[in-house]
């Protein structure tokens, strides 16, 4: 079975719904137009109940089958990015500072499409919860959601997620059994020296220098303290200090992000981190301190659910655009969360060539739209047949 016949005739109405989405970009829990729009459309399509509210701007819509059975949870996020839009779109932001870099717009309105269908046909037994949440992007507002009882509450027993996949082959699947994106951390390592005028070296406690080595040798954990066969990454991404080119500062900082799949490497870089911060800082005669912040987990997909979702995904597109195991990346994402909380899979849908994700020109290609609407659709109709 293709694209479902009624969604793809609803991609007009859909791309509508996208633009004014991209158009008014907010950011993390703070999404009052973004969700009061989700409302709207949901009570439109005559869901059975909307329950609002939750992680402060996200929302549970419940649709009823034709019978009894089980729930199935479709979860899209909302929020966008504090980036300065650089598309030149008709549709471009309208919130300066803020834009739909990562596609969230396009998730919610895949969603929004599945819902309109779903409503208007019921071909399916039990119940499905709709899932539209707020701070994916750095809020964790997938743990909030969970954290605030969704799974129990709605008697969710299994969920599932989409996300497009820029430069991948446009309206192709892609899935893993098992992990399928990484763990994020971050660390801080803040260094004190002594600071003084810059050509009198001698009698200051440079912390560049000592950011320096300490930058180098966390190079080192990845390249000898780690199994080479193991995923791992660890990049440093902010160096700051100094304020003129005479003067050597009094401080440093630099901060950086880990990816993992396995807490017992999270352990080992959080511990390696800390001990070449104080050994390298006593080799340049500063004091420095390192801090580790544990974030979004290892998204991990059932592989049962995992290999399910991609014969939906074949049902909806075809067995030869479907990739059912994929490997995994080092992105982060905090339907790691929900994963955690019930089985489930994380698929990738492909949009075709474009700007990559957070990027200032990034745009969500709405040709894809009707096809993520048609598996999330066919995801409840296949899961809980009549």
């Amino acid at each position: 079975m293709p694209v479902i016949n009624s969604i793809a005739a609803l991609e007009p109405e859909m791309r509508e719904w996208r633009r004014w989405l991209h158009r008014n970009p907010e950011l993390q829990f703070d999404l009052p137009k973004t969700s009061g729009f989700v409302a709207t459309k949901l009570r439109e399509f005559g869901v059975d109940e909307l329950h609002e509210g939750i992680a402060k701007t996200g929302m549970v819509a419940i649709i009823e089958g034709r019978r009894s059975g089980p729930t199935i949870g479709l979860r899209a996020d909302m929020d966008a990015l504090p980036i300065q839009e650089a598309t030149g779109a008709e549709h471009a932001s309208e919130n300066p500072g803020r834009m739909h870099a990562c596609g969230h717009d396009g998730h919610t309105t895949m969603l929004l499409g599945a819902a309109k269908y779903l409503a208007e046909t019921r071909n399916f037994a039990g119940r499905v919860a709709l899932i539209f949440q707020p701070a994916e992007e750095g809020g964790g507002g997938g743990e909030v959601m969970v954290q605030e009882g969704i799974m129990d509450r709605f008697g969710i027993e299994q969920v599932y997620g989409i996300h497009n996949a820029p430069n991948f082959g446009e309206g192709r699947f892609y899935t893993a059994p098992g992990p399928i994106m990484a763990a994020v951390d971050t660390f801080h390592i803040d260094i004190t020296g002594k600071g003084g005028h810059g050509a009198m070296p001698h009698e200051t406690r440079d912390p560049i220098v000592a950011a320096l080595g300490i930058g180098n040798a966390i190079q080192t954990i990845v390249s000898r303290n780690h199994y080479a066969m193991d995923e791992l990454v660890v990049s440093i991404t902010q160096i700051h200090s100094g304020s003129a080119d005479n003067i050597i500062p009094g401080t440093a900082y630099l901060c950086g992000t880990v990816r993992t799949f396995d807490p017992s490497v999270q352990d080992m870089v959080e511990r390696r981190l800390s001990e070449i911060t104080r050994g390298q800082a006593a080799s340049y005669g500063v004091t420095a301190t390192c801090r580790y912040e544990r974030h979004y987990p290892a998204t991990v997909n059932d592989a049962d659910r995992a290999r399910f979702a991609a014969q939906v995904a074949s049902d909806v597109v075809g067995a030869d655009r479907v990739v059912p195991d994929s490997g995994r990346e080092m992105g982060a994402e905090d339907f790691s969360y929900m994963l955690n909380a019930r089985p489930g899979a994380y698929l990738f849908l492909g949009t075709g060539p474009g700007a990559v994700l957070h990027h200032a020109e990034y745009d969500f290609n709405d040709e894809v739209a009707p096809i993520g609407a048609s598996f999330f659709a066919r995801m409840v109709e296949m899961a809980q047949p009549l």
